[in-house]
């Protein structure tokens, strides 16, 4: 497994894209909508098949049915909300994971248009299971199909990835179970930590 994505969640997509560039020098890509979610996102690479998703509400769709995801209707500023793996068999991962005693959910069929009208699909176990406020990473699976970093966004270092929470060890083993290893801190708090290092030097997102 290897690192496919971070989920920074904001409010206000175009206000947190702009921020963002202030502080690496780079410009966030954009990404594309989420029809029926009520989101949309912008894209900076993190090198090799690793990108940061920046999420928040597409103000051009309709109000989804529901409460969009990664908690954007509920955040009064970014956070730093989740994380995704790539697996080759998202099948055989979530029975791998699940025989050591996780469950990441059932795997959803997932797909979206690219601004120059090319098509993204992808299976994923469901972001809103992960376990332990997000420090669990979600699956993803591209199953050989275009992948968003292929579109060429700029790109960032990625310089660390650390989480805190009050009881690490039960973190620990739910990442063991998808063969995932993550640096983790004992905090009154649940939360992921990134540092990115672009041309303006390094920033962190929590």
């Amino acid at each position: 497994m290897s690192l496919d994505h971070l989920v920074y969640a904001t409010p206000d997509l175009e206000t947190t894209a702009s921020e963002l560039e202030e502080l690496l020098g780079v410009r966030a890509a954009p990404g594309g909508r989420h029809p029926g979610f009520g989101t949309r996102n912008r894209l900076v690479g993190l090198g090799g098949r690793s990108y940061l998703e920046i999420i928040g509400p597409d103000r051009e769709q309709e109000a989804p049915a529901g409460p969009r995801p990664f908690l954007i209707d509920t955040l009064g500023s970014p956070r730093l909300v989740g994380w995704a793996v790539a697996v080759d068999d998202i099948d055989a991962a979530v029975a791998h994971a699940r025989e050591h005693g996780y469950d990441p959910g059932d795997p959803e069929e997932m797909s979206r248009r690219t601004p120059d009208g090319g098509l993204l699909s992808w299976r994923l176990t469901p972001p809103q299971q992960a376990g332990h406020d997000g420090l669990v990473p979600f699956l993803i699976d591209w199953a050989g199909m275009r992948h968003p970093t292929e579109s060429g966004p700029e790109v960032v270092d990625l310089v660390s990835l650390r989480g805190s929470h009050p009881d690490p060890e039960a973190v620990r083993r739910e990442l063991a179970a998808l063969d995932v290893r993550l640096d983790l801190d004992e905090g009154p708090n649940p939360g992921l930590t990134a540092v990115l290092r672009g041309r303006h030097g390094e920033v962190t997102l929590a």
